[in-house]
């Protein structure tokens, strides 16, 4: 199987990496790729946003499959351009993908299904915004009503900084607040069948124990250990196959990726949001329990055979991934700086460059580069995530020292 690979972050080296390691690929295309994907790929310039030019590389590499990383090329509907091609690719149409590209959408979808999620107001002006808000109370949850790469979400006991965040955005979503532990669950789905991959945890703010803005992503681990027996299957059961039941109701069936984002309440699990791709940093650890090759799981999605598809195998232990940040991330990252030790077992890239006079390898992002291990159990994982992230050399760089230290400790609590 010849496979194109669509993207360049994080998610993309640790789709490379899987894909690279699936006995049933024979030639591996990433474009635009990054220079950690260099090391397992042929790397070709695209402009991801555009699909007519996506689905003509797709025809030049001779793809048989094209597996579309971002959700920004989603919903722009470069999966539709390749299949117009002839070509299976990986990914939900650019209908589907508003489940991902419109919060408000995807609250439409839910409420259609019955599924369980935050009460919600779409707002365009700062009375409605207001409204809601009081309406709700603090602690309060308003969310750009489009694609904001992971950032667009504020959650916050300060009224004024809610307000100032919806003004920004200009079409929000208010909710009331889910309280909970955060759990993270991936399907692959061909739009009937759908297969769950391991529940992951990721941390979202910038600081230790949780602290500071919202970024695309500190750090994950996989699997749960303090996960409601039963978990998957409930979702499965009242999230996921409701929605693409509905999904299919409207026409516009949802194949790819299914991105599950909930929070595990008193009342039982709820939806926070849909994603139509792989997460990012989740990604990095779940594909590092995946024994099961890649390619084929993802074809099958691609080609309406998931159902024939054999169980999922996976490799027993767990892993956790530690992302390694720029200096004024997430606000104004800086850019440009000398990264030694990145070559490494375990680094992944996600925000790196290579620079044309010297072939020096640059930071180029926010999220610059990950430290993922796997390990027997979670608190070795742990302790070797760290230690890849000890060999990395990135002035003033920035990354949490609590990625799922309070799972080892056995700290998390589920709410009675």
């Amino acid at each position: 199987m010849r496979v194109l690979l669509v993207g360049g972050g994080g998610r993309e080296h640790a789709l490379a990496l899987g894909l690279a390691d699936d006995p049933g690929v024979e030639a591996l295309v990433a474009a635009p790729g990054n220079p950690g994907i260099a090391a397992v790929a042929e790397l070709r310039d695209v402009d991801a946003g555009d699909p007519a030019a996506v689905a003509a590389l797709a025809v030049e590499v001779q793809a048989d499959l094209v597996v579309i990383g971002p959700e920004a090329p989603l919903v722009a509907g470069a999966a539709d351009a390749v299949r117009a091609k002839g070509i299976a690719a990986f990914g939900p149409s650019a209908e589907a993908a508003r489940l991902e590209g419109s919060k408000t959408f995807a609250k439409d979808v839910m409420t259609a299904a019955g599924v369980p999620t935050a009460r919600a107001y779409t707002c365009t002006d700062e009375a409605g915004t207001a409204k809601a808000l009081d309406e709700f109370g603090p602690p309060y949850v308003v969310k750009n009503d489009g694609l904001a790469a992971g950032k667009g979400v504020v959650v916050t006991d300060d009224r004024a900084a809610a307000l100032r965040h919806a003004a920004d955005c200009g079409r929000v979503v208010v909710e009331e607040y889910l309280a909970g532990p955060e759990v993270s669950l991936f399907v692959v789905t061909d739009g009937e069948a759908a297969l769950p991959l391991l529940p992951a945890q990721d941390f979202k703010r910038i600081g230790d124990g949780d602290t500071g803005p919202n970024t695309g992503g500190m750090g994950a681990y996989a699997p749960l250990p303090w996960a409601p027996p039963g978990l998957v299957d409930d979702v499965m059961r009242d999230v996921v196959h409701p929605t693409l039941a509905e999904m299919r109701r409207r026409g516009t069936p949802f194949a790819g990726l299914l991105y599950v984002g909930l929070a595990i309440t008193a009342a039982g699990p709820r939806v926070i949001e849909f994603n139509a791709r792989f997460g990012d940093p989740e990604t990095q650890v779940v594909l590092a329990l995946l024994e099961t090759p890649l390619a084929g799981l993802l074809h099958a999605a691609a080609t309406g055979t998931l159902a024939d598809h054999p169980p999922l195998r996976w490799r027993t232990g767990a892993a956790v991934t530690v992302v390694v940040a720029a200096e004024g991330y997430p606000a104004t990252p800086r850019t440009g700086d000398v990264i030694t030790g990145a070559d490494r077992p375990g680094v992944v890239h996600a925000g790196t460059a290579r620079r044309a006079a010297d072939g020096a390898l640059l930071s180029a992002g926010g999220r610059v580069l990950c430290g993922t291990a796997a390990g027997p159990d979670l608190a070795a994982a742990r302790d070797a995530a760290y230690e890849v992230v000890r060999g990395i050399g990135l002035a003033g760089s920035q990354h949490r020292t609590d990625i799922a230290a309070a799972a080892v400790d056995g700290r998390v609590s589920l709410p009675n």
